[in-house]
Order: C-alpha cells, then sequence, then structure tokens
C-alpha cells in the first residue's frame, strides 16, 4: 500500500475531527472534473453522500466531493491528487461550520467592533472567524468580507485560537441580498421601536395589515431554523415598514407573540429586533 503524503496525512486527521475535506493544487483551486464528469455529464453533485449519485470514485464537482469517509481519501482514485496537492481544503456548511472570511485590516476592525468573539485562524491577509452553524455562502457582504459556508469550501490552515461560538444574526443579515425588497420571512421581534417619524409613502393601513399578518404566519408555520426565520421575518417588515413611523407597539406585540409561541424567549426577540433594525441602519 502506498504511504499517504504528508497533506493526505493531515486531510485523515481532520476527516477524523468531523471536517469534509478534499485536496488542492495551485491557486488554492479543487481539481478538475474526470472526462466522465466533464460538464456535469454524469448529472453532478448535489448531495454530500461519499460516492455521489455520479458514481464517480474521483476528486470530482470541486466542495462536493468533500468527504470524511477515510476510505475514500485514502483511495487508488484519489492518491493522483494527493500526490499533486499543494493544500488540503474542508467543506464548513459540512460541518455545520460558517466561515466568515475578512482580507484586510478595516474588515477585521469591523468585526470586532459588531460581532461576537470566536475561534479564529490567521490568514494571509486577514482572518478567518469560525462560528458554529451553517448558512448560504456569499462573497462581498461588505468591504473585504466573504461568507463560506454551504456549498463552499474553504483551505485548511490551522485551527486557530478561541472558542467556537454560535452564528450570530449579524452574520445571517450579511447573505440577504436586497433587504428592500425581501418579502417578510419568519422571524423573531425584539425592542418594540417603531422607527422614524417620516411621512407614510403607503395609500391604505391595509398593507401593512397584509405585511403583519404575512409575518405572523410565516414565523407560526416555520418547522426549522425558527430563529433565523423570526429574524429574516424581522428584517423584511422593517425594510419595509421601519422609516415611515407606521408600525406601533401593537404591531410588534404581534409579532413578538407568534415567535414567542415557537419557542423564542422575550430575549432572543429583542436580540433579533435590535440586530435587524442595526443591519438596515435604523
Amino acid at each position: 500500500m502506498t504511504q499517504p503524503t504528508r497533506i493526505q496525512r493531515v486531510a485523515l486527521q481532520l476527516a477524523a475531527a468531523g471536517l469534509p475535506v478534499l485536496p488542492l493544487r495551485r491557486g488554492k483551486l479543487p481539481f478538475g472534473n474526470c472526462p466522465a464528469c466533464a460538464d456535469n455529464a454524469c448529472g453532478g453533485r448535489p448531495t454530500m453522500k461519499t460516492a455521489g449519485p455520479c458514481r464517480c470514485p474521483g476528486v470530482c464537482h470541486g466542495w462536493a466531493a468533500a468527504t470524511t469517509d477515510p476510505v475514500v481519501i485514502a483511495s487508488a482514485a484519489w492518491a493522483p491528487a494527493w500526490r499533486e496537492a499543494v493544500s488540503v481544503a474542508y467543506h464548513p456548511g459540512g460541518a455545520g461550520l460558517t466561515v466568515v472570511d475578512f482580507d484586510n485590516a478595516a474588515a477585521i476592525a469591523w468585526a470586532r467592533e459588531h460581532l461576537p468573539a470566536t475561534r479564529i485562524v490567521p490568514t494571509t491577509r486577514g482572518e478567518h472567524w469560525i462560528y458554529r452553524g451553517a448558512m448560504t455562502s456569499r462573497n462581498a457582504v461588505r468591504p473585504g468580507v466573504d461568507i463560506k459556508s454551504s456549498m463552499s469550501y474553504v483551505r485548511w490552515l490551522g485551527f486557530g485560537t478561541g472558542t467556537t461560538t454560535a452564528l450570530p444574526d449579524t452574520v445571517l443579515a450579511l447573505a440577504v441580498k436586497d433587504p428592500a425588497t425581501a418579502r417578510p420571512v419568519p422571524q423573531a421581534i425584539a425592542v418594540p421601536a417603531r422607527g422614524s417619524t417620516g411621512e407614510c409613502p403607503h395609500r391604505t393601513p391595509a398593507y401593512l395589515a397584509r405585511g403583519i399578518a404575512m409575518a405572523e404566519q410565516r414565523i407560526t408555520e416555520a418547522r426549522s431554523t425558527v430563529h433565523a426565520t423570526v429574524y429574516r421575518t424581522f428584517l423584511a417588515v422593517l425594510s419595509t415598514h421601519g422609516r415611515c413611523g407606521c408600525l406601533t407597539d401593537a404591531h410588534v406585540t404581534r409579532l413578538f407573540t407568534a415567535a414567542q409561541a415557537k419557542g423564542e424567549t422575550v430575549r432572543h426577540c429583542t436580540d433579533a429586533w435590535t440586530n435587524a433594525r442595526t443591519a438596515l441602519g435604523l
């Protein structure tokens, strides 16, 4: 049996710790698909199952090739990639993690002011902040800030320092592409702050009434990720009604009540509401 390379040994150690891994070639890039998988002719690998629906034993489909199976990592099909690999990567979403990549000093300064402390890994130009919890990946959410979690990969740079903490609402908010056009989605409410006293652009109170009713319904119907649903719902309501003074204490109470009925505490509601206001600059 061929002895594993140094990088392959690191990959096996990480896999044993629960991180789905894959080799990277020069340029910090995954290896290309084999001829049978070129242009996704095999149907791709949409899940994280070890062998993949295409039944390809090779290191194909980028992040979706990541695995914790030591048999696959040590297989003959992966051996050529390990011999050529310059580093190892992992799929954070597959391990239930989110990596916030800060690329410069200004971005790191923003993080220290706005985000809770967590495990930090130094990078060539900045830092990786690792949180417990998976979410949608998105690049350039702020100047010098990328979010890497589901359907993404991160180069392994060491364990870093600090204790991994829960994914905060502030990071979830960064992935909302356009809060101003978002529809009400179930999320939690907190501080009964009603926004500014500017002129209301809505011609009829029915518009607000429908929005609050939809928000209550979305929170009530949430079957999972209730906390994130509550936050996004608050964000959507505030993006539409938070600047014109439409919201009353009664509206906010309705949203809080719906969230608490799903198990959210008053504190969770308050934090989510405050974070949504902060994300929108209210």
